[in-house]
């Protein structure tokens, strides 16, 4: 249980929504006055530490009862700690642990534990044998509410660029791991290091993809990618949703060794692209509205549905000096050569290439308008000729202290 946390630890990150409130500055004031006395009120720390000493000692024996309640207890240990916690990776990953658990250990919510009887037979067969569409989520869907479902789409690439379900575009100064997408069915993280030493440009370096477990049609599924190192296989070795009746409802395909795979989630209507392209990996994925927002308050954390927060927002527009040699005007020149439409892809080229000097990240928006083209479900709405003015640049290093400040603390 310790090595899960581990793993998935992250920075503690809050929405900074104070900004507009009046007495901001004398709030800031006092922060920065007490800012050496301050703690994080994050405690889920203490949470993880009650539920692994209260089953410590447990015997197998004693599982189907004690074993429940502790998972209750700790359930509520983090419901009280959930408005302190709300940008806590390691507080998103015990709900989820808990989730997992109370139903693998087929715990009830809020009395002791009975064990359930299982369901009575009904003489139609296909009441207790999952039906051929069970396993199909648009086929599934079409019968039940009879019309296809509405998909939304997602990537993030490049320094990195987030572009959200709702087709907003932020350009993020986000390092270490932060969740993409946090739901009942469907957990991806990824992990942004700096590509250049001393700069401010980061890049994704690796992604982890959880398909948590689903009834008959997939078993619990997880899909690592790193720099040079995009396998066609999950971490167990299978390449599919293993051996339940729906297990062929997961898959994945390699396009261009080492460079590009797709995973295919039919059951839950998902499909993800996952890319090399130089230095870093790019994520893409198309999924269904009522799959992307089956989360609770506390799984608020997600870049793939509101962005990265303000404090971390750059200007692509009014940010950094170019490197290197490499002035704007022959960076646009570069980004034309693979993007002629002046749209916000190239204008992330073009702010890549001037920051990092790298020539390889005109191929990072060029596959990234590749995948929107593919996934998209609005072909409308692929291009964007907007974005948000109202970012921060980064030469105003002050102020992106004072808000991460903020986030931390208030």
């Amino acid at each position: 249980m310790t090595e899960w946390f581990k793993r998935r630890l992250s920075a503690c990150c809050m929405n900074p929504l104070y900004l507009m409130n009046p007495s901001f500055f004398i709030k800031l004031l006092v922060l920065l006055l007490l800012y050496k006395h301050v703690d994080s009120q994050c405690k889920i720390s203490r949470c993880n530490s009650e539920f692994i000493e209260a089953t410590a000692d447990m015997h197998d024996s004693e599982r189907s009862t004690a074993y429940c309640n502790a998972l209750r207890d700790y359930s509520s240990c983090t419901r009280r700690t959930s408005r302190t916690c709300r940008g806590d990776l390691a507080y998103h990953t015990a709900v989820y642990v808990i989730e997992d658990l109370i139903i693998q250990n087929n715990c009830s919510r809020d009395s002791p534990t009975t064990v359930p009887k299982p369901p009575a037979l009904s003489p139609n067969k296909h009441d207790y044998f999952p039906s051929t569409d069970t396993c199909d989520y648009e086929k599934s869907f079409i019968h039940k509410h009879g019309q296809s479902p509405t998909y939304q789409y997602c990537a993030v690439f490049g320094d990195p660029h987030v572009r959200t379900v709702n087709d907003e575009f932020h350009t993020c100064r986000v390092e270490g791991s932060w969740p993409l997408l946090d739901n009942n069915n469907l957990f991806v993280q990824a992990t942004s290091y700096p590509i250049i030493k001393g700069s401010n440009v980061t890049g994704i370096g690796k992604l982890t993809i959880i398909f948590k477990n689903m009834k008959e049609c997939i078993e619990e599924k997880v899909y690592q990618a790193e720099m040079d190192n995009l396998p066609v296989a999950f971490a167990d070795g299978s390449v599919n949703g293993g051996e339940k009746p729906g297990g062929n409802s997961l898959t994945i395909h390699e396009h261009i060794p080492g460079q590009h795979i797709t995973i295919q989630a039919t059951y839950i209507g998902t499909t993800i692209a996952v890319r090399q392209v130089g230095k870093h990996l790019s994520f893409s994925i198309r999924i269904a509205k009522e799959i992307a927002t089956s989360f609770t308050d506390e799984q608020d954390l997600q870049l793939c549905m509101s962005g990265c927060f303000l404090s971390q927002r750059i200007s692509i527009h009014n940010c950094c000096r170019p490197k290197g040699s490499l002035t704007r005007k022959k960076a646009r020149l570069l980004c034309k050569e693979k993007l002629p439409v002046e749209d916000i892809y190239f204008q992330s080229c073009v702010f890549d290439v001037m920051t990092s000097g790298d020539v390889n990240f005109t191929q990072a928006a060029q596959k990234a308008l590749e995948d929107a083209r593919a996934l998209h479900p609005d072909s409308k709405k692929i291009h964007i000729f907007h974005s948000n003015r109202t970012s921060y640049p980064c030469s105003s290093s002050f102020l992106l202290l004072i808000l991460t400040i903020l986030q931390l603390y208030i």
